[in-house]
């Protein structure tokens, strides 16, 4: 009973006790946006004391809460009752309220005053800095998913605990306010303004939102008289109608697809200059990063403009698919993030059907497939034991495996059952909770399908397996073991909906894999090969016998294969290699049956490859190098010759697209004659922003180039790059400087660009873009850097998640088991909940990386394959 407890109790405990429930919060917010960044505020809030208890337990975190100011008022008393102790523990985030007597059951007011401060966190309610004529000046911004809006108010900060909100805020008078709901009544005062924000629907905690600075903006209706807002900064208002454009056809097509219309009166989206994350989807006032949401004609490449249209539909599915259902736990984050990944590609697909999203959907695969064969992974559906682990979670697992096992599922039902299913769901859990279970239950129910029993292994399991398919008598035997890149062997078992086809796509067969052996009839089925996990809509991989691998071979050679199967058949293969179960000269060939290949996401996934490859033989075999690159070079120069540096009239998004990433990566495999035309364009640009000469899209090859051939003796492409990044206001163009700054091959200039990353030049939320392009020379000054300025970052970045893109790209790239267990050794010592996870997957991944190292060593006939094919340049 709640009677008998004491302060002791509450502490330690994952979740908030649920005997004091909360029902409305009234809450008042005034930020002091001068130099002192604080801010006052006081909420009352409307609770159903639903046990007998003297104890309010609730979450609160560096906030001062005024003496005297908490009160508690029964609706059936006119008593009002004070605490005789309030306990802050802020290790558990909490705040424990204590009475002397026992509060009546039944609905009551808990009011509470407080204070915090507007700190450069990213986190909670925090300041952004932007400029104005030249002013630097301060704007109030929320971001509490997870769970930090106890940073900005005293709350039952967990998402199943949905309330009402009205929310008030004071402001000066010449600046814009915004919270989730429009504004109903606005008072001057002096200096100041008095608005009032319309009660919104129930809702989370993580949900809230008030964003108070200088916006300009644009605004649209949908077809049902919603406003649409973009909101930027002003002067850049026209770099948000794009994003306007897409948000208002975005929410006409959700309204039709979850056949429930758009919950709030309006939508406002707004550009943030310092922002941790990508966007967020606060009910009715979402939040971006700049490069998220503006799109500029001139200075934008294509890929920016992608991101903005699949960032934006992302957001908007939240709207229905986890604000008005939303999880009930962090355990079920991935219902979430999952369906927003999956459902994005849905509304870019059909806004941009010629942009082929659904066939770059598979780098979201893989990225999932990737993490997911770590034995450091976790299962979709994890526990959570604190707030400080949720962080982690917002991964490649709660996203693109989320994103992927529904897209796998949607292809097994039927895209119209599935999607009846889902809108019956969001219809029966609208303004509540729903656990992964709900969803599963009302699929099943529309679809007759054992969805559960099928779906349950590939949520409450980490990892996935690989089939391994040879043909005996007639028959396909198929054999499915757990994938891991280690190479070693798990214990999962799956139910794995198989399809493959059998010579060409008309001949298609499906079933469900329930055991570990399965054998299947080919009777009927004639051809002279065999692709299983046809479109790649499964999350697993096959491991193809030699008959069958050479059958795929010629497949891809003659055509016959489509974009999103030629996709799989290379992943698959690389995926193998990585863990040591074919070698790399074996992979070396299939990829020069890729000669002709002009698809983007294959050619693009063929990039990336190449570069790992490349690193790995710098450290495995350094004498094959040259013949790789001229290996690749000879793969993708004939290529990008035919796209040119130069635009063509009518090409295609992906074209664009496909041009900077060719240029790059020959920039990358130091193709001199890429190298030459793109510091000619370089220089050119450095004098002109506005040459023709170097688009968007080319941009980066260009900026590649400049720090390819910058040393310590000669550093006037680096000194230009930043030249450039100092006078440019877009977001966009300095994140494209940053991703470049760390291909120097001379470490000393590395150094100096990672000093760089640490200066106030950089905001905080970008330093990660300059660590994701150091190159193989500057790994191992990035790894003396990160040790030496470690207290430094740990206390700028500790709170939250970007701190693990430190950890994870600066060691992850090293390739001997020494190293492996240095940084394991370092961070023993300095390991938080908050970045254990990241650690174990980074040093797992340097001793993938040695053991594949190990077996390119051992690799015998790598050296003929190289030679043979890197003769003739392909």
């Amino acid at each position: 009973m709640a009677l008998e407890q004491s302060v002791e109790q509450f502490k330690g405990k994952a979740r908030l006790p649920d005997f004091v429930v909360p029902k409305v919060y009234d809450l008042f917010l005034k930020p002091d946006l001068s130099s002192s960044c604080k801010f006052a505020g006081a909420v009352q809030i409307a609770v159903d004391v639903v046990a007998a208890t003297r104890f309010v337990v609730l979450n609160a975190s560096d906030l001062a809460v005024e003496d005297g100011s908490v009160s508690f008022k029964a609706k059936s008393s006119s008593q009002v009752l004070r605490p005789v102790n309030i306990v802050s523990v802020e290790e558990d985030e909490i705040l424990i309220i204590q009475f002397s007597e026992v509060l009546p059951t039944g609905e009551g007011i808990l009011s509470i005053g407080f204070q915090g401060t507007l700190t450069d966190k990213m986190k909670g309610f925090y300041r952004s800095v932007y400029e104005h004529n030249g002013e630097k000046k301060n704007m109030a911004v929320t971001q509490f998913e997870p769970a930090d809006a106890r940073r900005c108010f005293p709350c039952w900060d967990e998402p199943s605990f949905k309330a009402k909100f009205k929310i008030t805020l004071e402001v000066p008078s010449e600046l814009v306010a915004l919270s989730n709901m429009p504004v109903t009544e606005e008072k001057q005062n002096g200096s100041l303004k008095t608005l009032y924000f319309q009660e919104s629907p129930i809702m989370s905690t993580y949900l809230v939102a008030v964003v108070v600075g200088m916006f300009d903006y644009v605004e649209a209706q949908t077809t049902d008289g919603t406003t649409v807002r973009v909101y930027c900064q002003v002067g850049k208002s026209n770099q948000g109608k794009f994003a306007l454009d897409v948000a208002v056809k975005t929410l006409d097509l959700y309204k039709d697809y979850f056949a429930v219309p758009y919950p709030l009166p309006k939508l406002d989206m707004v550009a943030i200059p310092d922002f941790a994350a990508g966007a967020m989807e606060n009910y009715g006032l979402v939040t971006y990063r700049e490069t998220a949401l503006l799109f500029d004609d001139r200075h934008s490449a294509a890929s920016n403009k992608q991101r903005v249209a699949v960032v934006v539909a992302h957001e908007l599915a939240h709207q229905w698919f986890g604000n008005l259902v939303t999880m009930e736990w962090w355990t079920h984050l991935w219902l979430n993030e999952g369906f927003a990944t999956w459902v994005s590609y849905l509304s870019a697909d059909s806004l941009f059907p010629e942009w082929n999203v659904w066939t770059q959907f598979l780098s979201e695969s893989t990225s999932g497939l990737r993490l997911d064969a770590l034995d450091g992974s976790h299962p979709i559906e994890v526990e959570i034991n604190h707030a400080s682990e949720i962080d982690e979670i917002f991964d490649e697992i709660s996203y693109r495996k989320g994103a992927s096992v529904i897209r796998m599922l949607q292809s097994y039902l039927g895209a119209e059952t599935f999607q009846r299913g889902l809108a019956s769901y969001v219809k029966k859990f609208a303004y509540s909770n729903a656990k992964t279970e709900d969803l599963w239950a009302v699929l099943e129910e529309e679809s007759g399908e054992p969805v559960k029993k099928v779906m349950s292994s590939w949520t409450k399991q980490q990892g996935y397996p690989v089939v391994s398919v040879k043909k005996s008598d007639g028959k396909l035997e198929l054999n499915q073991t757990q994938f891991l890149s280690s190479g070693a062997t798990g214990s999962g078992q799956w139910i794995v909906p198989v399809t493959f086809c059998c010579g060409s796509y008309d001949a298609q067969k499906k079933f469900l894999l329930e055991d570990v052996h399965s054998k299947v009839d080919l009777t009927g089925l004639n051809g002279s090969w065999i692709k299983l996990n046809t479109n790649q809509t499964g999350f697993y991989r096959v491991n193809y016998d030699d008959e069958l691998a050479s059958g795929l071979k010629f497949a891809i050679e003659s055509k016959q294969l489509i974009a999103s199967d030629r996709y799989g058949v290379l992943d698959d293969s690389y995926a193998l290699c990585m863990a040591c179960k074919q070698n790399l000269s074996s992979l070396i060939s299939l990829l020069a049956a890729y000669r002709e290949e002009s698809e983007y996401t294959v050619l693009s996934h063929i990039i990336g490859i190449s570069l790992k490859v490349v690193s790995l033989v710098a450290d495995a075999a350094p004498e094959l190098l040259r013949g790789i690159k001229e290996f690749f070079i000879g793969l993708f120069e004939p290529f990008a010759s035919k796209l040119g540096w130069d635009p063509k009239e009518g090409e295609g998004h992906s074209d664009a697209m496909l041009r900077g990433e060719l240029l790059t990566v020959l920039s990358e495999l130091g193709h001199t004659v890429t190298i030459n035309e793109a510091l000619k364009r370089f220089n050119a640009f450095v004098e002109d922003r506005d040459t023709p000469l170097l688009p968007p899209d080319t941009r980066k090859a260009a900026y590649i180039a400049a720090m390819q051939t910058t040393n310590s003796s000669n550093k006037s492409g680096f000194e230009s790059l930043l030249r450039v990044y100092r006078e440019s206001d877009l977001s966009q163009e300095k994140v494209r400087i940053l991703g470049a700054l760390g291909s120097s091959p001379d470490p000393t200039v590395v150094l100096e660009v990672l000093n760089f990353l640490l200066t106030s030049e950089v905001r905080n939320q970008d330093v990660v873009h300059g660590l994701g392009g150091i190159n193989i020379e500057g790994r191992d000054v990035a790894w003396t850097w990160l040790k030496d300025n470690w207290d430094y970052i740990s206390k700028t970045w500790g709170s939250g998640f970007l701190i693990t893109r430190f950890i994870a790209y600066i060691v992850s790239s090293f390739t001997s088991n020494e190293k492996g267990n240095e940084v394991e050794e370092f961070f023993a010592t300095r390991t938080k909940p908050s970045i254990a996870r990241t650690i174990k997957q980074s040093v797992e991944r340097i001793h993938i990386n040695a053991n594949w190292v190990r077996s390119i060593k051992n690799d015998k006939s790598l050296g003929d394959v190289v030679n043979q094919l890197s003769v003739h340049k392909v």
